[in-house]
């Protein structure tokens, strides 16, 4: 961690953007200060009527993921090698990091408030719960295991608002397709910090970080929010509809997560990696034969039919 944590400061320029440059929310919301604030307010409810329930009910979720924060942050900053005192390389990337992903929850939760769609009271309830809750992602303070998995789930928060974009340029709502767009934009950009630690990571220690790969695959990539929750219902148990409603529509499926750990194996070119000790030559083994062996399971899985009532939409 050391040395890599020696080359990040130097690597902050390709992967952050400077803050009095970068897009905040205002800037894609209407401006409560001028005289027309009322009227772009009723055209944004306009564009937002023929969003399906499913639609709204996914949005919903990934704006509470987004809402998450604090508990990443603190996750990350607790792992082995990282020295909050530092303000430098490793502190320096988590808590950058952390401001650029924040304007993702900040702007979704304003539209979703301007929206009139959405019970905003009962979607704070559960961003509140899965902060206070947290989450175990089963990676410990191993920085291996972190970083492939914010490498994955970075990729899979693309996929996500990528697909929430087109689904609502198609409904006739340009300004969320955009809104989701540049998110998507964000997570892309993160998605490569992570993959570039990764590989210096192999670079230096091929053996362990081979081993922490298949760890975190045998594991299975659990969502950030599979603690998510409303009122009354127990923990996990609001996820599993979220996750339902996303396979429907195809913001994420089983499949997307079969193709990231493809991209994956292709980007640390795992196949061609050397001075492996012989466990890690049979985690390599495990790897490469992983996502065909997914794929087989994935063809017999049935995307959940039954919609769910959740209780953010109004």
């Amino acid at each position: 961690m050391r040395f890599v944590g020696g080359k990040i400061d130097a690597l902050l320029g390709d992967y952050l953007k400077p803050i009095e440059t970068n897009w905040q929310p205002a800037d894609f919301l209407p401006d409560s200060a001028q005289d027309n604030f009322l009227e772009e307010v009723k055209l944004l409810r306009e564009s937002v009527r023929e969003l399906t329930y499913d639609y709204v009910a996914v949005l919903v979720g990934d704006t509470i993921t987004e809402e998450a924060l604090p508990t990443y942050e603190s996750w990350l900053m607790d792992m082995e090698g990282v020295d909050q005192s530092n303000p430098q390389n490793w502190t320096r990337w988590i808590r950058s990091w952390t401001a650029e992903e924040n304007r993702h929850g900040d702007l979704l939760n304003k539209f979703l408030y301007l929206s009139g769609r959405v019970n905003m009271r009962a979607m704070e309830v559960s961003t509140q719960y899965l902060i206070a809750d947290g989450f175990d992602i089963g990676t410990g303070r191993d920085p291996y295991r972190n970083f492939v998995y914010t490498s994955f789930q970075e990729l899979a928060t693309n996929v996500s608002h990528r697909r929430t974009a087109t689904l609502a340029k198609q409904a006739g709502c340009p300004q969320l397709s955009k809104i989701c767009g540049v998110i998507a934009s964000d997570e892309m950009r993160h998605a490569k910090a992570y993959k570039a630690f990764v590989k210096q990571i192999f670079e230096v220690d091929p053996s362990e970080m081979m081993l922490a790969f298949e760890d975190m695959m045998r594991k299975k990539i659990v969502m950030p929010a599979h603690f998510l929750r409303e009122t009354g219902v127990k923990i996990g148990q609001t996820f599993s509809h979220f996750s339902d409603a996303a396979q429907r529509l195809g913001v994420y499926t089983t499949t997307d997560y079969i193709d990231i750990l493809d991209d994956l194996l292709a980007d640390w070119n795992i196949a061609s990696i050397s001075d492996l000790d012989d466990a890690a030559q049979r985690a390599r083994d495990y790897l490469m034969a992983l996502p065909a062996r997914l794929r087989r399971i994935a063809e017999r899985t049935k995307v959940p039919t039954l919609e769910y009532p959740f209780s953010w939409i109004a």
